[in-house]
């Protein structure tokens, strides 16, 4: 169903628990499975997007590529309904490229970087600050223009929070204030013509 004003309601929902998230390993282009906690997590997100949402679902989900996400995904049970029988793999939806610093805890790299962020940088062998806003930039534009009222997201942890921070028009930065745990559904939306960030962080139980 389209919006009249164009205004669609994004909702971003992070996958379930890995091995990785759980010890804080930064993890971009490793494909890990869900934990069996992540797994009932996911479970879970289904049940607070059905109580968020409503019976009827999204018009539209999209998902990063990676195994975690798009097991979320099905668990879920984000395939059907009004989003057409199966969510679109968006490759713009995958986590920060961290480069040589994939694998490793804050605390690690920080002993290499003092004061080291991902936000700041730097981001050796991985993606910059700019490469990320332009692929958050993407999807904006996709789910604004999709015509949509209802579009979801399925994807990671710092990449959701950039892409919040682009959605209302922030730069990239702004996201190291909005922390999101796994398993969680947030809702960005619209308020007399801008975009706000309207819910955030809400985290599934594990069923």
């Amino acid at each position: 169903m389209g919006t009249a004003g164009g205004q669609p309601r994004l909702w971003v929902i992070r996958h379930g628990e890995t091995e990785w998230s759980r010890s804080g390993q930064h993890t971009g282009c490793t494909d890990l499975p869900l934990t069996t906690r992540g797994e009932g997590q996911a479970s879970g997100v289904g049940e607070l997007v059905r109580w968020l949402v409503g019976a009827g679902g999204f018009d539209l989900v999209f998902c990063s590529p990676m195994l975690r996400t798009r097991r979320t995904a099905e668990l879920a049970g984000l395939c059907g309904g009004a989003a057409g029988g199966q969510f679109e793999v968006d490759p713009d939806l995958r986590e920060w490229d961290y480069g040589e610093l994939e694998g490793r805890v804050t605390a690690e790299i920080r002993a290499e970087y003092p004061g080291w962020s991902i936000w700041d940088g730097p981001w050796p062998g991985g993606e910059t600050a700019a490469e990320v806003s332009a692929r958050a930039d993407r999807v904006v534009a996709r789910v604004v223009g999709s015509g949509m009222s209802n579009v979801a997201v399925v994807g990671h942890g710092h990449f959701s929070r950039a892409l919040a921070a682009r959605w209302v028009g922030a730069e990239l930065g702004v996201g190291r204030w909005l922390e999101l745990d796994t398993a969680s559904v947030s809702e960005l939306d619209w308020s007399q013509g801008q975009r706000v960030i309207r819910r955030w962080n809400m985290v599934a139980e594990a069923e």
